[in-house]
């Protein structure tokens, strides 16, 4: 199975499997590199995107072997995706709503990154953590 960088996003590295690719070779590969998803590309473009739960079902279907299933038999097709500028909020409704861990970031057509269900709890935790302290920086310079 080939696996190919595609891009950069803030130092990180977006891999991509072909949907011929063999899904033990994926699941090798996510091991490896530490990744919970790969996006899976047919002729350039985004097709669908193969995470961990996918893998896991299709092990549970065919008794914990993979074998020589292929990406594009298990991958998720035409997946949820997120636009570059969508909030915070926006991000996490779509992920509840989807039940997706990760959603790829495209714009007009491109594919930009991946965002993880992790990425947006931290951002939530940090925006959190602003607001406390802001909040609490206003209350204690409260005027007598």
């Amino acid at each position: 199975m080939q696996v190919k960088e595609i891009l950069r996003v803030k130092g990180n590295r977006l891999l991509s499997v072909e949907p011929a690719g063999r899904a033990a070779d994926a699941v090798k590969t996510m091991a490896e590199q530490n990744l919970g998803s790969l996006i899976v590309v047919e002729q350039g473009r985004m097709v669908g995107v193969l995470t961990f739960r996918e893998i896991l079902l299709a092990m549970a279907q065919r008794g914990s072997a993979i074998g020589e299933v292929r990406v594009g038999d298990i991958m998720v097709r035409d997946p949820v995706t997120a636009a570059p500028d969508m909030e915070v909020n926006d991000l996490r409704r779509a992920m509840l709503d989807s039940g997706a861990r990760y959603l790829p970031v495209v714009q007009e057509g491109k594919l930009l990154g991946v965002i993880s269900f992790r990425d947006v709890a931290k951002a939530v935790l940090e925006e959190q953590d602003f607001e406390n302290k802001m909040l609490k920086g206003y209350i204690k310079n409260w005027p007598a």
